[in-house]
């Protein structure tokens, strides 16, 4: 259930994909980082990157994209994200290799883990991907969200680093996305990080034209 627009003005981002084994991981990959202030100004001792597991909150991460995507909502806009059930995001979770920001227990007055930000990584879809996405040499992001409460810690950019280090170890030498055009201040958030307009889309499940943009791994 692919690329939707991207959300939240220089916040979030939603972007299609095509073809990986399942989301879920038991042994994931971690990295952890250290946060800065988030945009309440409560201070974040550290979060994690890893795999999505079994035992995470689905509902949780549907109820994450729901406040993220609120901006384009308000807009008119029709994201995928902004008003999919959990029925959806575990469908595209699954078929995608989902990476989690993951807040420890103890940190934003929580007494357990907290789901910040998610992103999919080469997302499957039955429905029709633009012709740059199906290029053997692109790999691309979807589902791309930051929990408002912890925007400015540093999560979106170490989600986005994420995804790219993933397309430079299977080879790849560009990383695509799929935003809604409409939304232009995070069409210039994205020209300011090396994305750029290769071509439009509309898919089926969207009120609006989608800009795809793609950033070269090439140095």
């Amino acid at each position: 259930m692919g690329a939707s627009g991207v959300e939240g003005l220089a916040r979030q981002c939603s972007a299609s994909g095509v073809g990986r084994a399942s989301g879920i991981s038991r042994g994931a990959a971690r990295g952890t980082f250290r946060g800065s202030e988030s945009a309440l100004g409560a201070s974040l001792e550290q979060f994690t990157l890893r795999r999505l597991r079994s035992t995470d909150s689905i509902s949780e991460i549907t109820q994450l994209l729901h406040r993220a995507y609120k901006p384009q909502v308000e807009m008119g806009l029709k994201p995928l994200a902004g008003r999919q059930g959990d029925d959806i995001t575990r469908e595209r979770c699954e078929n995608s290799e989902c990476w989690l920001a993951v807040m420890p227990a103890g940190s934003t007055d929580r007494t357990r883990e907290r789901i910040g930000g998610v992103i999919l990584y080469e997302e499957q879809e039955k429905v029709t991907f633009p012709p740059f996405f199906l290029r053997p040499e692109v790999a691309h992001f979807a589902q791309f969200a930051v929990d408002p409460d912890l925007q400015g810690a540093g999560i979106g950019r170490a989600l986005l680093e994420k995804v790219e280090s993933r397309a430079r170890e299977e080879a790849k030498v560009e990383l695509a996305l799929s935003m809604a055009e409409p939304d232009a201040k995070l069409f210039s958030f994205y020209v300011k990080r090396g994305f750029r307009l290769v071509d439009y889309w509309q898919w089926p499940y969207t009120n609006y034209r989608s800009c795809i943009m793609s950033k070269s791994l090439q140095a």
